[in-house]
């Protein structure tokens, strides 16, 4: 290491500034400002000497964690994203969206702060981005053969590339109008701004990856026909089916899904008309579910100008420190204060739902909600402490259950796992011949870090499937969980 002493002489964890709360709220940009370098170096020297760098097993995709932080350290940024995107491909969503598990695996936090991988590793691909140094590297070669990838969120642009590198000929296909899934329209632009997505599919774009936006497989052409034209292809279509929460009331009007929420805002601000907008705009909002879908719809609500903001949860609130059932290295669970969050409303743990109640003209008016009890196991209502919070519209965050699968069983039959996901093998291969999934709509709900992870490996896979043998990484396996998760 260039500085072994380093993480004794800077002890605190240092971050950029977020943008002052009654300023970010009036726009969409992102929250945090740029991060002065000489603090960004003092933060790389704090990476120890670790005989055995726990942060690699923390993270799915394998980063070299200890090298890029060194080298930043050094001020060799040329060589720090060199050693980055040896294996990950898009860092400049990671360093934004992932929740960091290697930093709940950094040996350092075990009786300090643990170092600050996530920011240092956004903050080495912005600047290489800036310094022209992330440059398009197409194949020497082609192979002749052709592969689709259908969805393109960060599995499925994760696979594409790589395949691309490898000399296939790929086109990715995507039923929404642009190309990005869930990078495009379920985050909102205050986390990660558009042009990160723009600029990296120019990239691809230059390295000869094909994208057909607007094309919807088992609709526009059939899963059987895709098959048919392609000599292999990637189902990357994620975990898009919303978990529901079924009770009276649920029809009212006014009470929507997160997601298509938050979609609709995104559209708005890349420039599209709405013209019957979801909006919090004047109307006491509550939130259903305590993640980061959540959060986004907090953030989303109150720079539309919400009047409240409710954010419910049915479990117990998380704790401030790592609980001792989460012993370092595993990614414990604790209580956050996102950029939203920070932003006002008010979070209520142990709140059950139990009514969604309405007005004369259908339109939801109120939650009834009641304290959660534990009984066998089991989280249910505790009768006599219901109470009702006022809501003109309520968002209902509370995960995903799968992808979705009625024209892939109809069409493709491949068979689906017991948790609802599309079945593999530990080549991530369907039954179906030359028919690969990864990402979400394998494994089900997870994080980005994971859906890159899985593209790189079912690319190898693929390239495999095709040529024999192949020389992609291939980072994770299906059955891999990591530390902790």
């Amino acid at each position: 290491m260039a500085d072994p002493k380093g993480f004794l002489k800077t002890r605190e964890r240092e971050l950029p500034q977020r943008r002052p709360v009654a300023v970010r709220i009036m726009d969409w940009r992102e929250v945090y400002e740029d991060q002065d370098r000489t603090q960004l170096r003092r933060q790389a020297s704090r990476c120890m000497d670790c005989g055995v760098p726990f942060c690699h097993a923390g993270c799915p995709l394998g980063n070299l964690i200890p090298e890029w932080n060194d080298l930043t350290w050094r001020g060799e940024d040329r060589d720090a994203i060199e050693r980055l995107h040896a294996t990950n491909n898009f860092p400049e969503f990671t360093g934004r969206l992932c929740p960091a598990p290697c930093e709940s695996a950094c040996v350092l936090g075990i009786n300090q702060p643990a170092v600050t991988i996530k920011q240092i590793e956004k903050e080495i691909v912005d600047n290489a981005f800036q310094q022209g140094w992330v440059t398009p590297h197409p194949p020497e070669r082609l192979t002749g053969k052709t592969v689709a990838v259908v969805g393109s969120g960060p599995a499925g642009l994760a696979a594409a590339q790589q395949l691309t590198r490898a000399g296939h000929t790929v086109a990715v296909y995507e039923r929404d109008d642009r190309i990005g899934g869930l990078l495009r329209y379920g985050i909102p632009d205050f986390k990660m701004e558009k042009r990160q997505v723009e600029q990296r599919l120019a990239q691809m774009q230059a390295e000869g990856t094909r994208f057909r936006a607007g094309v919807e497989i088992g609709v526009d052409i059939s899963w059987a026909e895709l098959k048919q034209r392609y000599d292999a292809v990637v189902i990357a279509t994620g975990a898009t089916v919303p978990r529901d929460l079924p009770i009276p009331g649920r029809d009212l009007l006014g009470v929507h899904f997160a997601m298509d929420y938050l979609v609709q805002q995104n559209k708005l601000v890349a420039g599209d008309r709405i013209p019957e907008q979801v909006s919090a705009h004047g109307k006491h909002v509550v939130v259903i579910g305590g993640g980061d879908t959540g959060a986004d719809c907090i953030g989303t609500a109150h720079r539309q100008g919400a009047l409240s903001v409710t954010n419910l949860a049915i479990g117990y609130q998380p704790p401030s420190e790592r609980p001792d059932h989460q012993p370092w290295p595993m990614d414990p669970t604790l209580f956050e204060i996102s950029s939203a969050h920070e932003e006002g409303g008010e979070r209520v743990y142990l709140a059950s739902t139990v009514e969604f109640l309405g007005n004369e003209a259908g339109e939801v008016r109120a939650l009834r909600v009641a304290e959660t009890e534990y009984v066998d196991g089991r989280r249910v209502p505790k009768s006599g402490t219901e109470r009702d919070i006022p809501a003109d519209l309520v968002l209902i965050a509370m995960g995903f259950t799968g992808p979705e699968r009625d024209r892939i069983d109809d069409q493709l039959r491949v068979p689906f796992d017991d948790r609802g996901n599309v079945a593999r093998d530990d080549s991530y291969a369907t039954t179906e011949p030359g028919v690969f999934v990864a990402g979400d709509a394998g494994r089900g709900q997870s994080l980005i870090v994971w859906a890159i992870a899985e593209g790189r490996a079912v690319a190898a896979a693929v390239d495999r499937f095709l040529e024999g043998e192949t020389q992609l990484p291939a980072p994770v396996r299906p059955t891999d969980r990591g530390i902790g998760l």
